[in-house]
């Protein structure tokens, strides 16, 4: 019955007040194939500020989860940079890498990878947990965040006992459970019917709205798409702005 109880929408966080959480400068990511090279994309500039929601559309096999993992630190691009709130991260060592990952980055997938043996109590507060905060403070952060998510009354419940939406929404939880700074969603929705994925869809906007948190969302659902702040295309290798809420323009003139 969760399910039926939309999650709260808060006003949109000014822009511009801090640096990008996301910037792509002159990004190309090619895979060796025989004797040549195969091309994924070339040159791509892509910046996502703090509050900002930006969808990333385009065909299947274009490269768009390439992309996410490379904006993850999960890939490296053959050249170009990354930064991370500002701070150069393409190029930095491995340890470091993961460091910026485990303090800055969320991730969703299409599917929500929870801990079957878990409730959504324990895994929404299990990355703070492994950060080294106390059981306490961690789960009654990750109260906060199931109650944002309509599922106060679901803490206690094993993903099985959770129907589909309710399982993602956990996942969207979890992702933002280290207060991270850039949420990266490939497909969060793709699982999901058409009801399901508007309420998780809902979710998602009203969490990552009230935390302030910047967010790049794959997405096949163009419905879904319109209602982010910008959409790209990732088409044949390059981005291309393929909308803009008005709301969004006059934020990113105003800035």
């Amino acid at each position: 019955m969760s399910d039926l109880h939309a999650p709260f929408l808060p006003p949109e966080p000014a822009k511009g007040l801090t640096a990008p959480v996301l910037e792509l400068i002159d990004v190309t990511r090619a895979y060796a194939q025989g004797e040549g090279m195969l091309e994924i994309f070339k040159g791509l500039d892509l910046t996502v500020e703090r509050g900002e929601i930006v969808g990333l559309v385009g065909q299947s096999g274009a490269g768009k989860s390439t992309l996410l993992h490379i904006a993850g630190l999960l890939d490296t691009p053959t050249s170009g940079e990354v930064r991370i709130c500002g701070r150069m991260a393409s190029g930095l060592p491995d340890a470091d890498r993961t460091e910026i990952r485990l303090g800055e980055l969320g991730f969703v997938y299409q599917f929500h990878h929870l801990l079957p043996e878990f409730s959504a109590l324990e895994n929404v507060s299990m990355p703070r947990r492994i950060a080294g905060e106390p059981r306490q403070a961690a789960e009654a952060e990750a109260r906060r965040l199931l109650d944002l998510m309509g599922l106060a009354a679901r803490a206690t419940h094993r993903p099985g006992q959770l129907s589909g939406g309710e399982q993602q929404r956990v996942a969207i939880a979890r992702a933002l459970a280290n207060r991270p700074k850039l949420l990266l969603a490939d497909e969060p929705t793709g699982n999901l019917d058409t009801r399901s994925s508007a309420w998780v869809f809902d979710a998602l906007v009203g969490l990552v709205r009230g935390e302030g948190v910047g967010a790049l969302i794959a997405t096949h659902n163009l419905d879904l798409a319109k209602r982010m702040d910008r959409v790209v295309l990732l088409h044949e290798g390059r981005l291309a702005e393929a909308a803009r809420r008005p709301a969004a323009a006059q934020a990113q003139s105003s800035g």
